[in-house]
Parts: C-alpha cells; sequence; structure tokens
C-alpha cells in the first residue's frame, strides 16, 4: 500500500508543482484596479459656518440630549424600533454571506460510494462470445476539486462581500440616526401640544372670567348686549382649539410608541421642565471632509461604491480561462467481499484542466460591460450622497440660527402681551378701555403663547436636525446592538 502511494505521489507531483507555480505566477494578475475613493472637492467649512469647533457628531446621544425621559425614550427606540431590528438582521445576513465568500478559497470535497448492477441481453456481445451477461460495481471515493484563483474573482468576490457588510453595517447606523433624531423631534412635538393644551385651557378660564364680568357690567348698563355676546364668542373660540390640540397630542403619543417598539396607547413620560440638550459653544459641525466618516449614509455609499468596483472584476474574470484541479481516490471492486482489499481496491485519478469560455464569451462581455455601468452609477450616488450631506448640515446650521432669533423675538413679544392684556382688563374696569381692546388684547397673547411654543419646538427640531445631519447619534457604545 505504502508503494502504491508513493507512485500516486510521483504521478501526481509535476502536475500540482505546475498548478502552485501558476496559481503563485498569476496571483496578482487582478484585471481591475484598486480601489480608490473618487476626488470630491470639499468646502473647507460649511456655507455661512462660523466656527467649525467640535464635532457634533462625536457625542454619544446620552451626553447630548439632557431630558431624562427623553432619553429613556430612545433607549427604548434603539432596542425595540422594527425598523432597526431589521436593519440589524440585514447586517447577520450580510455577515453570512461574507462568512460564505471566505470559504471560496477552499477546495471542493465530496464523499460518496456508489453501486451499480447490469445485465446484457442474451443477443449482447458479450452474450454472444460467451462472457458473463451480469455485472457490479462497488465505489467508494473522496473527490476534490480545486480552481485556481488566477484572475482574482475569488478574491474580488470576497472584496464585494466584505464591502456588502460595510454597506448594511451603515445602513443599519443610518436607521439610528435618523431614529434618534425622529424620537427627539416627535417628543418635543408631544411637549410642545402639551404647553399649547396648557396655555388654551388658561385662556378658557381667563375668557370664561372675562364673559361673567362683562355680564356684571351688562346688568350695571355699563356695556351692550353686543360686548357680552363678543365674549361670548371669544370664549367658544378658545374653546374650539382645545380638541384639535388633543386629537394632535394622541396621534403624536401614538407615533412616538411604535418608533419606540412599544404598543400605541402606552403612557409616554415627560421630563418636568428638563433642559433640552446639552449644547456647549466649543461643540460645532466640524468640516465637510468628516461627513466621510461620521455621516452613516455617506459611509454606506462609499461602500455600494466598492462593492460595484469588485463586481466588475468579478464579472471581467469570467471571460479568462479558468485553471482547475480534480483528484479522486477510493476503494472499486467487482464484487462486494473484496471491495475493501488493500492495496487491490484501490483507485486513483488526476485531472487538470483550463478551460476557456467561447461561445458564452458575448454574454460575459456583456455582464461586464452591465457591471462598469453599476459602478459607474454607484459613484455618481456617492457624490450625490456627500452632495446632500452638505447641504443638509448647511441648512441645520442656519436653521438653528435663524430658530433662534425667532425664538428671542416670540418671547419678548409675549412679554409684551402678557402686559397689554393686564393693562386692558385694568383700564376696562375703570372704564377707560373698550371691551373690543379687551378681546383684541386677549386674542393676541392666546396666538402669540402657541406661536412661541411653536417656534420653540422648531429650535429643538433644528437642533435635532444638525445632529442627524453631521452624523450624530450611532456613534455611542454598541451596548444595546450587542444585545442582538
Amino acid at each position: 500500500m505504502k508503494n502504491q502511494y508513493n507512485q500516486v505521489i510521483k504521478r501526481a507531483l509535476p502536475l500540482l508543482l505546475l498548478i502552485s507555480f501558476a496559481g503563485f505566477g498569476l496571483s496578482a494578475c487582478s484585471p481591475i484596479k484598486e480601489y480608490r475613493r473618487p476626488d470630491v472637492a470639499l468646502p473647507e467649512t460649511y456655507p455661512g459656518q462660523k466656527n467649525p469647533g467640535k464635532e457634533l457628531a462625536r457625542v454619544p446621544y446620552r451626553e447630548f440630549f439632557a431630558d431624562p425621559a427623553l432619553l429613556e425614550l430612545i433607549d427604548s427606540a434603539v432596542k425595540n424600533n422594527h425598523d432597526l431590528r431589521i436593519a440589524m438582521k440585514n447586517i447577520d445576513y450580510a455577515r453570512k454571506s461574507l462568512d460564505v465568500a471566505k470559504l471560496w478559497f477552499l477546495p471542493e470535497a465530496d464523499l460518496g460510494a456508489t453501486y451499480s448492477y447490469s445485465k446484457n441481453s442474451r443477443n449482447s456481445y458479450a452474450a454472444s462470445k460467451g462472457q458473463e451477461r451480469t455485472s457490479r460495481s462497488y465505489t467508494a471515493a473522496l473527490t476534490v476539486s480545486w480552481e485556481a484563483d488566477i484572475w482574482a474573482k475569488l478574491r474580488n468576490s470576497k472584496k464585494a462581500a466584505l464591502a456588502e457588510y460595510l454597506r448594511s453595517t451603515d445602513a443599519a447606523r443610518a436607521v439610528r440616526t435618523s431614529l434618534v433624531s425622529s424620537v427627539a423631534q416627535g417628543y418635543w412635538n408631544l411637549t410642545m401640544l402639551d404647553e399649547q393644551i396648557d396655555i388654551a385651557r388658561r385662556n378658557i378660564a381667563l375668557a370664561d372670567t372675562t364673559l361673567a364680568m362683562m355680564r356684571l357690567q351688562y346688568d350695571a348698563g355699563n356695556v351692550t348686549s353686543l360686548a357680552v355676546d363678543q365674549q361670548e364668542a371669544q370664549l367658544l373660540t378658545a374653546k374650539l382649539a382645545l380638541p384639535k390640540l388633543e386629537a394632535s397630542r394622541t396621534a403624536q403619543e401614538n407615533a412616538l410608541s411604535i418608533l419606540a417598539g412599544r404598543m400605541p396607547g402606552t403612557p409616554i413620560k415627560r421630563g418636568n421642565g428638563a433642559k433640552a440638550v446639552v449644547l456647549p459653544d466649543s461643540l460645532g459641525a466640524g468640516v465637510p471632509l468628516a461627513l466621510l466618516r461620521n455621516r452613516p449614509d455617506v459611509r454606506a455609499a462609499e461602500a455600494s461604491l466598492m462593492e460595484a468596483h469588485a463586481m466588475t472584476g468579478v464579472n471581467k474574470a469570467m471571460m479568462y480561462p479558468s485553471l482547475t484541479v480534480t483528484a479522486e481516490g477510493g476503494l472499486n471492486a467487482i464484487e462486494s467481499s473484496k471491495w475493501f482489499s488493500m492495496p487491490g481496491s484501490l483507485f486513483e485519478s488526476l485531472l487538470g484542466g483550463l478551460t476557456q469560455p467561447v461561445f458564452r464569451h458575448g454574454q460575459l462581455k456583456a455582464q461586464y460591460e452591465q457591471s462598469k455601468i453599476k459602478r459607474y452609477q454607484a459613484e455618481l450616488t456617492f457624490r450625490k450622497t456627500l452632495f446632500v450631506a452638505v447641504g443638509e448640515v448647511s441648512n441645520a446650521l442656519e436653521q438653528v440660527d435663524k430658530t433662534g432669533e425667532q425664538e428671542n423675538i416670540a418671547e419678548a413679544r409675549v412679554a409684551a402681551l402678557r402686559k397689554a392684556a393686564s393693562n386692558s382688563r385694568l383700564l376696562f374696569n375703570s372704564g377707560m378701555a373698550t371691551y373690543l381692546e379687551v378681546i383684541t388684547a386677549e386674542s393676541s397673547l392666546l396666538q402669540s403663547e402657541l406661536e412661541l411654543a411653536d417656534v420653540q419646538r422648531s429650535y429643538r427640531a433644528a437642533i435635532a436636525d444638525l445632529y442627524c445631519a453631521v452624523g450624530g447619534g450611532w456613534q455611542e457604545e454598541e451596548q444595546v446592538l450587542g444585545q442582538r
């Protein structure tokens, strides 16, 4: 048996050496160049930016948002949101695909056992010569096949699988970044509705008191019935706004519950006057170049480009000859009693093949041209995503600045109208102002207070938009995501 094994090795050695030298010699023959990031001329700062500051994107959301109730809601969303969990499963799927790609370099090995039986007819050639008409064969064999990666087809396939894994990871991060911003904005919209409902109820109580006062004035003959009717209409106007605000609050609570992965109708906790965000003067949007590492959608777009680039290499390699080696060895006998008799039942075979597509060349070339088009599309998508990211950050910076100005103006306006409304009631009681002046002052105050609550929400939403636009919200310690 040992002598026969040595003979097999001697016969196979020249072919194995030839194939090994060919594989090593052509291992650098990739049909495409290595991937290089496209040159994109990014500005040094965002349009209208005063000071880049420390990168806001590097701040974890638990340090950025200050309201404990909001943080609890975000944590629940990061853990339970259905869209994010689907994105995480996409990562798991891509990881398994990458595991498969890593195994493509190994040879294929199949172990099998077969039994065959045949019986020739009486008029067969074997029967006419007096030979045995029946034959049997027992075979147990191991077949090993290996393709030399001389055109980097397998290596580029692995690169494509790795790029898809990176893309799915960054896509999940983009979902998380958007989710954090959406929860924050929804929560602040809910607190705005709470405040507007409280304002509406206070104004209803105030209008009701004013109506009672005017009725006393009417009984005393100091005002006409028109004044009473006008004030009653003012009271009904204040009451009319309340059901709409309450319906909007319920809808917002349900939307937040869904984002947090909870059943709609679950109570949403509110913070008791907690500060919205922690935004020191040293923090800023950073520079546009940082988007390449901070914005998950930009990273995902580049990963898609890397995948498309690798696939051009795979499709081009398909047009070139493939070198395969197939070895088979095992036991074969025509009688079951001698099947495992060694060395008599041993057999071996070794085959090396070089295959060049001929009639499929046109089809393979068309596939290669299609992959080049997809690569160009992926590059355009990457450039567009980067441009959009710069625009979103610039818009968010401007929105934060201008809504901050609006908030200061709205606060001053409310203070002035509160003073005017109070003075109008005092003057009316003294007979120095008309009922129309009282109604006008109270209507203006109600509207200004509602607008102030909305401006405050807009300012906080602009900050959340900026945090999302620069890529904040995912560079957290991945405790919650790591639980999956």
